[in-house]
C-alpha cells in the first residue's frame, strides 16, 4: 500500500482502574492516538493480542491505509472473530483513526462523510447489577437533564423462576415509570440473564409501563429465539454488545427480529467495522444505540461514529455508572468538558482525530496501581452458575 514515510514507531499499553486498557499509538513524526482495547475482565488477555498484533505487522507501516490494516489484522489469522481478537483490532483501529484526524486536523466523522447531526442522545444508568432503589435513582437523574435512563430487570434468575420474581421486576419499572413519567425514555437490561419462557413472561409484565426496549433478552447463542420474543411483544427488541462483526449481525438483520443494535465500539472491531455494522442496519431500517460502559476513548470513538451515523438513536455512556468506583470516564480527559451533557445530549466533538485529549500524566499514574477486575460469579441457591 501507500509508503507516506510516515510510519507506526512505537506503541504503548496501560492497564487503569477501573477497568480499562489505554493504547497508545505513535508514528514517526510524534503524532500520538490513543485508543480503548479491552474485554471487561479480560484485560491481560487482550493485551497480549494487541501485543501480538504490533509486533507481527502494524509497527513499522504506514498508518495512513487503515482500511487495508484492518483487513490484514482480522484476515491474516486463520482463526478469526472473537472478542479477544476483535478488541484487539478494534482499540488498534480507534488508535489509527486518532492518528489519521490528527494529521488532517479534522475530526474523524468528517474523514467519513461529515456529520449526519450536530449532538447525541445519551442515556444514563440507574440502580446495580442487583437492582434498588431505583425509583429515587431516577429522579435524580431526570433532574440532572436525562432523558433516557437504563436499568438492569433483574438480578440472577432460575431458568422456569416463579412469579414473585416476575412480579418484582415489574414493580421496579413501574416504580420508575411512576417517579419520572411518561416523557422519560427507560430502556431495561435482560443482560442474557434470562431464559425463553421468562423473557415472554417478563416483557408481558413490563409492557403496561412502556419500555424504551428490552436488552439482550437472550444470549447472542440463543438469538435464533429472538424472532419468536420480537412476536410476542410490542416492546422493541436490542442487542448487539457480544456480537463482534458484520457477519454476527447478519441473521438478526435477516430474520427482523431486532430493532435496535448495541455493537461496541472496543469490541466489534473499532471505528471501521461498526460504521459499516450501521450502514448495514440503516437497510434494515433498524436503529444503533452504541454499547459502551467503559472509559473515554471509547466513548469518544463511539460519538464519532454516531455523529455520521444516520440511523444513531442515543447512545450509552458510563459516567457515574456502578462499575466506576475508583476512576471515572471524566478522569482521564485533559478537557472533561468535552462530555458535558445538556438536556440529555452530547455535542460531536469537533477538535481533530477523535475529538478527546487524554491527559497522560494522569494515564502513566494510574497505570502504576494494581488493577484486576473480573466480573462475579453468580450462583443459584442450588450452587450452580448462574448467568451475570
Amino acid at each position: 500500500m501507500s509508503d507516506g514515510g510516515n510510519r507506526v514507531v512505537d506503541y504503548e499499553l496501560f492497564e487503569v482502574p477501573p477497568r480499562w486498557l489505554f493504547l497508545r499509538l505513535e508514528t514517526e513524526d510524534g503524532t500520538v492516538g490513543w485508543g480503548e482495547p479491552v474485554v471487561e475482565g479480560r484485560a491481560h488477555t487482550v493485551r497480549a493480542a494487541v501485543e501480538e498484533l504490533l509486533d507481527s505487522y502494524l509497527l513499522g507501516e504506514n498508518p495512513e491505509d487503515i482500511e487495508d490494516h484492518w483487513q490484514a489484522m482480522y484476515r491474516g489469522g486463520f482463526y478469526r472473530g472473537g472478542p479477544v481478537l476483535m478488541s484487539a483490532i478494534a482499540g488498534i483501529d480507534q488508535a489509527l483513526w486518532d492518528i489519521k484526524g490528527k494529521q488532517l486536523g479534522a475530526p474523524v466523522h468528517q474523514l467519513m462523510g461529515g456529520a449526519a447531526r450536530d449532538r447525541i442522545r445519551v442515556y444514563q444508568w440507574i440502580g446495580g447489577d442487583e437492582p434498588s432503589d431505583v425509583a429515587d435513582a431516577a429522579r435524580e437523574q431526570v433532574d440532572a437533564g436525562f432523558t433516557a435512563l437504563k436499568m438492569n430487570a433483574t438480578p440472577e434468575i432460575e431458568r422456569i423462576d416463579d412469579p414473585a420474581t416476575v412480579e418484582a421486576a415489574a414493580t421496579r419499572l413501574r416504580q420508575v415509570r411512576e417517579a419520572v413519567g411518561s416523557e422519560v425514555d427507560i430502556g431495561v437490561d435482560f443482560h442474557g440473564r434470562v431464559t425463553k419462557p421468562m423473557v415472554k413472561r417478563l416483557a408481558s409484565a413490563m409492557e403496561p409501563y412502556d419500555p424504551m426496549f428490552i436488552e439482550e433478552p437472550v444470549l447472542p447463542e440463543h438469538n435464533d429465539a429472538l424472532p419468536a420474543i420480537a412476536a410476542s411483544t410490542d416492546i422493541p427488541i436490542a442487542t448487539g454488545e457480544r456480537m463482534y462483526s458484520r457477519w454476527d449481525y447478519k441473521q438478526v438483520f435477516e430474520d427482523g427480529s431486532v430493532d435496535l443494535i448495541q455493537p461496541d465500539l472496543s469490541h466489534a472491531g473499532g471505528i471501521t467495522e461498526v460504521k459499516k455494522i450501521a450502514a448495514m442496519a440503516e437497510a434494515y431500517d433498524v436503529a444503533m444505540a452504541p454499547h459502551c460502559p467503559l472509559g473515554p476513548v471509547a466513548l469518544a470513538s463511539c460519538v464519532q461514529v454516531d455523529a455520521c451515523s444516520p440511523n444513531a438513536l442515543i447512545q450509552e455512556q458510563s459516567i457515574d455508572i456502578h462499575y466506576n468506583e475508583t476512576s471515572d470516564v471524566l478522569d482521564y480527559l485533559a478537557d472533561p468538558s468535552v462530555f458535558e451533557y445538556e438536556d440529555g445530549f452530547v455535542t460531536v466533538p469537533t477538535d481533530p482525530g477523535l475529538g478527546i485529549e487524554i491527559d497522560e500524566s494522569f494515564v502513566r499514574e494510574q497505570a502504576e496501581k494494581d488493577v484486576d477486575w473480573h466480573n462475579p460469579i453468580w450462583r443459584h441457591d442450588d450452587g450452580s452458575v448462574a448467568e451475570w
